[in-house]
């Protein structure tokens, strides 16, 4: 018979004990009607054989459509070795004592406030984040805070001094002109409030999909993407964890949430980021201390050593005598 998860094995093992039992009784039976048990007994077991076979075949079927849905994403291509290298990345940050673990934006909100007011000093350490350090953006930040940095209180409050306050954040003429803008469509449209959904957050003048992906993330807690900054850009190009390079940050996030599964997608952002502030910085990555080193592409080009260069040299001429 053959096995399926819709038939027990102590339920098998009651029809076994009954067939048992009739053999054994129909040893004690006339000469003559042995031929009559044969019959019903070969009767009964190519039914329960037949019953057996439909179960597997329901349970067969059953097992192909019940696919997880992170098997059925990863169906596809995915890089080599990206668990082992994830896992490393896991390892050397688990002291979590980069930048971003202290000062990025999940650190930059008060969350004594409304939580109103939570999602959008979120929303605002982000548009400064952009092409900007984390202790700039998280100093920037703390400036506002204590000016009051509430969707009210920017309303009444120039674009100049807003720039007086996040200097010297990256473009911070733009991001002032961008803060006043955004934070007048949050209180007209959605009453005070950020928007809850990414196609509405790109809207936001100075918002691009990193910044609603992270939003939606850290400020609704809703996974909807992978946050690709210029870190997590690089590093996946390195890694080898795109099929083909990628030359902008949203071709590397469409490229790798092609196949990552995406319980894997909450903390990549934060994991590639501390990695990269730290190990794979963009001029000079310490590759020799890396765990990925043997299993970085990038890794073995900077560690396999050029060979030497040989150079002609010409033989000292003798001293004519």
């Amino acid at each position: 018979m053959s096995t399926s998860p819709y038939f027990t094995s102590s339920g098998r093992q009651t029809r076994s004990a009954a067939r048992e039992a009739i053999s054994a009784l129909s040893t004690k039976q006339k000469q003559p009607r042995r031929h009559i048990k044969i019959e019903y007994e070969k009767r009964q077991q190519e039914a329960v054989a037949s019953e057996d076979n439909k179960i597997g075949d329901v349970a067969a079927k059953k097992r192909k459509k019940e696919i997880p849905a992170t098997k059925a994403h990863t169906s596809g291509w995915e890089p080599a070795n990206w668990r082992e290298q994830l896992a490393n990345i896991r390892e050397m940050r688990k002291s979590r004592d980069a930048p971003v673990d202290s000062q990025g934006c999940e650190k930059t909100a008060d969350v004594n406030q409304s939580p109103e007011t939570v999602r959008y000093q979120v929303l605002i350490s982000l548009m400064l984040s952009s092409q900007t350090k984390d202790q700039v953006t998280f100093a920037a930040m703390e400036k506002l805070k204590a000016y009051g940095l509430t969707i009210e209180n920017i309303l009444k409050t120039t674009t100049g001094k807003i720039g007086e306050l996040i200097y010297p954040v990256g473009f911070w003429k733009k991001k002032a002109d961008y803060i006043k803008d955004a934070t007048k469509i949050c209180a007209e449209k959605y009453n005070g409030d950020i928007p809850p959904t990414v196609e509405e957050l790109v809207k936001l003048p100075g918002v691009g999909p990193k910044m609603a992906h992270i939003t939606m993330n850290v400020a609704w807690g809703q996974v909807t993407g992978i946050g690709v900054d210029t870190h997590v850009h690089r590093i996946s190009n390195r890694l080898g964890w795109v099929k083909k390079p990628t030359k902008v940050p949203e071709d590397t996030r469409l490229a790798v949430e092609s196949w990552l599964p995406r319980e894997e997608w909450d903390e990549l952002n934060l994991l590639l980021v501390g990695f990269g502030q730290q190990t794979c910085l963009p001029v000079g990555p310490q590759c020799e201390t890396c765990l990925n080193c043997k299993i970085c592409p990038e890794g073995r080009r900077r560690t396999r050593g050029k060979p030497e260069k040989k150079t002609n040299k010409k033989s000292p001429k003798r001293r004519k005598r």
